[in-house]
């Protein structure tokens, strides 16, 4: 592993709300030359048995993965956590708790683009997702599109469904210290997800990297799908400022709607350490 670059270490099955399942998941990642993968599946670990045997299948070392929501400055903030004890029952029982608030959620959302004479958007949504524990803003835009509200489901987040807009509900996660102390107590490591998409004052950002790193945290993504150029030198910065490892992942989520395909991101700079260094123990062969 001494040679390893192309890790991926972010992406979504039919698990959460990602449209391809884990096996095919870890066929792509192994065809788009992946050396390390996870499927890091929103507040859930139910598709990780599928992923290890897949990537088991194929020779592709693999690490646990998960995405806890977590509510930060009264927006919502991400923390991938990686190569847990994907049965640990604090980590279970606290995605279970997290998981619980989605589906009110989705049904306030609806109600209130029926408002606006989008009617049956929650009946809709359930179509594209198995499990109405995990239904999200992506189930619906997906919806949005397949009934030709918008043409695409970037224009749906433009449009509904983000803050000001028809169909937007907030919605209390995780404190960061639960998502943290979880992803830590079941023997894994808590990273920080896309950064770079938060809208978060600086004074906030200082905030959020103090008190994660306070909590136990020890990664964040520098390559991600969200960032770009700018994005990559900053973080790299916040790596030796907060003395924290790099984490690289494209956040995949579908064919259709991701512009950064598994393994497509540029290599880690050469002045941080990356994430897996500290996983060596706990990536499976």
């Amino acid at each position: 592993m001494n040679t390893l670059t192309n890790a991926d270490l972010h992406c979504h099955s039919v698990i959460s709300d990602g449209t391809l399942t884990p096996e095919v998941l870890a066929q792509r990642a192994k065809a788009n030359g992946v050396e390390l993968w996870a499927l890091t599946d929103h507040d859930e670990l139910s598709g990780q048995d599928r992923a290890i045997a897949a990537a088991g299948a194929l020779g592709l070392p693999y690490l646990t993965g998960t995405e806890i929501s977590v509510t930060f400055a009264g927006i919502t903030v991400h923390i991938v956590g990686l190569g847990m004890d994907h049965k640990h029952p604090t980590l279970l029982t606290g995605l279970h708790a997290t998981r619980n608030g989605r589906e009110q959620r989705a049904r306030e959302m609806s109600d209130d683009l029926a408002r606006v004479g989008i009617p049956g958007v929650y009946e809709g949504a359930l179509k594209y997702v198995g499990n109405p524990e995990l239904i999200s803003r992506s189930h619906f835009a997906r919806y949005l599109v397949e009934i030709g509200v918008c043409k695409e489901t970037n224009e749906v987040f433009r449009k509904y469904i983000t803050e000001g807009k028809p169909g937007y509900v907030p919605h209390r996660w995780a404190a960061l210290g639960d998502a943290v102390g979880w992803i830590t107590q079941a023997g894994g490591v808590a990273v920080v997800a896309h950064p770079g998409r938060y809208k978060l004052t600086p004074n906030e950002e200082f905030a959020l990297f103090t008190e994660f790193k306070a909590h136990g945290g020890r990664g964040v993504e520098v390559m991600t799908g969200a960032h770009g150029q700018a994005d990559y030198v900053k973080y790299a910065g916040y790596c030796k400022e907060f003395d924290l490892a790099a984490s690289r992942g494209s956040d995949f989520h579908s064919p259709e709607e991701s512009h950064t395909d598994l393994g497509q991101l540029p290599d880690l700079p050469g002045t941080v350490t990356p994430v897996w260094e500290l996983l060596r123990s706990r990536i499976l062969q």
